[in-house]
């Protein structure tokens, strides 16, 4: 089967959850006999193996300046190939405003809006290049991009899944009077697609509130990664001194600052003596206070924060063996939570948040222990607890990598799209 995966680029700048589940898809894809063609919105991807040069449409910079200036949208097309360039869209990854929604709600509305927004030339461009792969099904990588499934749909005539996976975290992040609007237009566009992929139950219930959604339109497909690139620790578990570890951005949304805080607790408490806590997933400029503080903290309570700043696979890979446990404990939760699974594959034991799909994914694992959200007394109460029994630490570490490997495995995540796509023709039949 033909299948064309669009999906939003991230930029290099820090470790996306969302761009490693989509390479990871392709090449699952790719094993299993499909022909797949991807595209990129905004940035290029960062794949972590090689693959094919993807074509990227609705390029950043060329796409903000477009919506700020109105009169560029009449300029020549090769204006809009010199704004989108290589090292503009390396300045453009770099700055928060290309990662985060604030201020962005209009330009957000519009590209929800598809064919009725202000990017009527950028979306010509993708649905001609889709016609011309002749996919069977165009699989979307979040519902960011549902202004595109109406076109395809009606133009192509092939079915369209797409992917739910922690949009709600962009959508919130907008002014009340966007954030309403865009809940709105979801709503209204989500009848372009034939089946939505939440990555979770917990995210499938949530989105189906906002979204209205019917079951039968549904199907949780967990993300799935290649457990063989992440190995554990020859020797074990460090504990002496042990390390906790942090793999996503270093900001405070994500729970960084309340890890710094807990770890501080720790170490105050003297229980364990030259604790180390190790950050790696990169961030925006807008970051690097963070990081500084969290250093001159760790370091007056007696211990050490060091930051990693390569995050590839390879290099998580190697980052995750040097952990006793690791924990991301961001307050809201998230839908999945992929460096559960990658921490699990390397034996590490996780401490999150019950929140969100983190819950789930803990409880299916038994990898590891679950804390109040937002409190730093609970967190550093679980860390202690695991810290503490070293067998019991072991014991979730080699747990969670037995069932990372039975079920949470990119050949099974494939397997879930093909399901998917099935259910989609039984969905279009039933219609006639």
């Amino acid at each position: 089967m033909k299948i064309a995966l669009v999906a939003a680029g991230a930029g290099p700048r820090f470790y996306c959850e969302n761009c490693a589940r989509d390479d990871s898809l392709l090449r699952a894809l790719a094993v299993r006999g499909h022909r797949v063609s991807a595209a990129s919105l905004y940035l290029p991807p960062i794949a972590d193996a090689a693959a094919p040069a993807q074509p990227l449409f609705y390029g950043a910079v060329g796409l903000y300046l477009r919506h700020r200036v109105p009169a560029l949208r009449a300029a020549p097309r090769w204006i809009g190939r010199l704004l989108d360039a290589p090292p503009l869209l390396g300045i453009a990854g770099a700055m928060a405003g290309a990662t985060d929604a604030g201020g962005l709600a209009d330009l957000t509305l519009s590209m929800l809006r598809g064919e009725q927004g202000g990017q009527a030339a950028e979306l010509d461009e993708l649905v001609a290049w889709l016609a011309g792969m002749r996919p069977d099904a165009v699989h979307l990588s979040n519902c960011l991009l549902l202004g595109v499934a109406r076109r395809v749909r009606r133009e192509l005539g092939v079915p369209v899944l797409c992917a739910l996976q922690d949009e709600d975290t962009w959508i919130e992040a907008l002014d009340p009077a966007g954030r309403a609007a865009a809940w709105q237009i979801l709503r209204e566009r989500a009848s372009d697609v034939d089946v939505f992929l939440p990555v979770s139950r917990w995210y499938g219930r949530f989105m189906t509130g906002r979204l209205a959604l019917q079951k039968k339109r549904q199907l949780v497909v967990p993300v799935g990664i290649d457990s063989d690139a992440f190995t554990p620790r020859p020797e074990g578990l460090p504990f002496e001194p042990p390390v906790i570890g942090y793999l996503s951005r270093v900001c405070e949304r994500l729970g960084a600052g309340l890890l710094a805080d807990a770890v501080v607790r720790l170490l105050e408490g003297g229980r364990f003596p030259g604790l180390r806590v190790r950050f790696t997933g990169g961030g925006t400029p807008a970051d690097g206070a963070l990081a500084r503080s969290i250093r001159r903290r760790v370091a007056r309570a007696g211990g050490r924060a060091e930051f990693v700043h390569s995050f590839g696979q390879a290099d998580r890979a190697r980052f995750l063996s040097s952990l006793t446990a690791l924990s991301v404990p961001v307050p809201a939760g998230e839908a999945f939570g992929t460096f559960i699974l990658e921490s699990l594959a390397t034996g590490v034991p996780v401490v999150q948040p019950r929140a969100g799909g983190f819950t789930e994914l803990v409880e299916d694992t038994g990898g590891g222990l679950l804390c109040e959200p937002g409190s730093v007394e609970s967190l550093a109460g679980a860390l202690g607890e695991l810290l503490s029994d070293r067998d019991r630490a072991r014991a979730m570490g080699d747990r969670g990598r037995d069932a990372v490997r039975a079920r949470y495995g990119v050949d099974t995540m494939a397997v879930g799209i093909e399901h998917a796509l099935e259910r989609a023709r039984t969905l279009r039949r039933s219609r006639r």
